[in-house]
């Protein structure tokens, strides 16, 4: 290793060392905790990857792989996942909240998961929207799918009702039960359900 690499590194041990006994003790907690939780989604070290599986039902692309790692988001990675959760009717492609990546990383650790996310609906363009809420009563006029804050998924294995149970204990938005259309919506809106 080279001077600037062990540097590097040694400068990244001690941001770690003071995240984890100041401010960043609270990113290091069980998923079991309470609704004030970091965004940290698993119990383990600030610095360990955080992973996503997707795939969008409708055009069967994937993704697989880190979005944070190294103490950062990863540009190509978040671009990979804005293609993949794009309005499928438009086409058009919306930056996603990062929060909502997070959410989905730690409710896949919390649940124990090993299939993708399957995608129903993420981002939606605001004339797709309109066109869904002139359709049905479901769709709100100001929907958090417009700003990319919000998903509607299931994940192949996972009954339902434990990923809505698993988001709604995570307190880290708006939680929407779907049985009969076989989705649990989240957002990143105010902590709220129906």
């Amino acid at each position: 290793m080279n001077r600037r690499t062990i540097l590097k590194f040694a400068g990244g041990a001690v941001m770690n060392a003071a995240l984890v006994g100041g401010f960043g003790a609270a990113l290091i907690r069980p998923a079991t905790a309470t609704p004030d939780a970091a965004s940290d989604p698993s119990a383990s070290a600030a610095s360990e990857a955080r992973r996503l599986s997707l795939i969008n039902t409708h055009t069967g692309e994937t993704f697989r792989g880190a979005y944070w790692e190294s103490g950062a988001y990863q540009p190509e990675a978040l671009q990979a996942i804005n293609r993949v959760m794009r309005d499928h009717r438009s086409q058009e492609v919306h930056a996603i909240d990062t929060a909502l990546l997070d959410q989905l990383a730690a409710l896949y650790v919390t649940l124990g998961a090993s299939q993708p996310y399957e995608i129903i609906s993420g981002y939606r363009s605001p004339a797709t929207n309109a066109a869904l809420q002139a359709r049905s009563e479901g769709v709100a006029t100001r929907s958090l799918h417009m700003d990319g804050r919000a998903i509607d998924v299931r994940i192949a294995g996972v009954n339902l009702s434990d990923l809505r149970d698993a988001a709604i204990s995570a307190r880290r938005g708006g939680v929407g039960y779907y049985e009969a259309s076989d989705f649990v919506h989240l957002d990143t809106g105010r902590v709220r359900r129906w």
